[in-house]
């Protein structure tokens, strides 16, 4: 593909600007980078819907328009073809995808009956399109650490983003401002805020802040750190090894906790190494804290 491309886009730098040539070759370059697009796949080989078609043929003509003010100051040594393609693509799909498109093609979704295969489909390209469109908002992150926000703010859009599909007859168009995006944020705040809060109780319980998140750092004095690692690591109840990611059933907390606090292995490398996503980790990571901070503050004091 991308010595293709490259040709389609040497014989395009070729054509002097705003002649009908260009023209012409510039169309067929944006059909031929859009053959590969994320949005607006057809179903079954069946003609894309009324939704899926006017969103194609916006960004058709939005890509057209951004490639030929761009394509003359493409220089291959310095980018990939395919990569300065797919940015040039999402940055189209990003100007079209409106609130009132994304808004029918939830509406077209919703006229079909749940579980359905053309609903199923629908939703898939609406998420896609949610994505896409850089519409989602994020809120200020306030005294978060960037790394960790980031992580939450990730979960809480998987969280909205799997609601949307699982709960779109909930959405009222003749409701409020009638906005699709707004009730999509409107809930993505709401998810945002209750992970924040769980993350807040984790903050106020003393063993969690000060003793188990302080793991492999000075933070943690080296007796409670001993008490601590030796608890986990033993588990005399089973208990830290019985809690387990659902789906993922070889990944406890205990695991976890050893490869994050003991290992000194980050997010990205958990999730790497056993195919599990970074969000998923610490979402579990973080419940199983909160989840487990009795006991364990339990335990400390016996010790200490």
């Amino acid at each position: 593909m991308t010595s293709e491309l490259s040709q389609k886009i040497r014989e395009v730098q070729q054509t002097l600007p705003k002649s009908i040539v260009r023209d012409q070759s510039l169309t067929i370059l944006v059909d031929y980078i859009l053959r590969s697009r994320p949005l607006c796949r057809p179903f079954q080989e069946q003609p894309l819907s009324p939704a899926c078609q006017e969103i194609y043929q916006a960004v058709h003509q939005q890509l057209f328009c951004i490639l030929s003010s761009d394509i003359d100051r493409y220089n291959f040594p310095n980018q990939s073809p395919r990569e300065w393609s797919i940015q040039r693509m999402q940055e189209a799909f990003a100007a079209i995808l409106t609130d009132p498109r994304l808004k029918q093609l939830a509406l077209e979704a919703k006229q079909y009956e749940p579980r359905t295969q053309q609903r199923q489909h629908l939703l898939t390209e609406l998420i896609k399109g949610i994505q896409l469109s850089r519409r989602l908002i994020r809120p200020y992150r306030g005294e978060l650490t960037r790394d960790f926000y980031q992580l939450i703010y990730e979960d809480a859009v998987n969280r909205t983003l799997l609601y949307v599909f699982q709960k779109i007859d909930l959405y009222d168009p003749g409701r409020g401002e009638g906005k699709f995006m707004n009730w999509v944020n409107f809930r993505l705040d709401k998810i945002l805020k209750e992970i924040r809060a769980s993350y807040q109780v984790v903050q106020e319980t003393p063993i969690c802040s000060k003793e188990i998140d302080a793991l492999g750092t000075s933070e943690a004095s080296p007796t409670t750190l001993e008490i601590i690692m030796q608890y986990i690591e033993c588990d005399p109840d089973e208990i830290f090894k019985q809690e387990r990611i659902k789906q993922h059933n070889k990944a406890s907390f205990q695991d976890i906790f050893l490869a994050k606090r003991i290992q000194g292995k980050s997010w990205k490398e958990i999730s790497q190494d056993w195919g599990i996503p970074m969000t998923t980790l610490s979402s579990f990571y973080w419940r199983c804290i909160k989840r487990f901070a009795p006991k364990i503050r339990q335990h400390v004091q016996d010790c200490t």
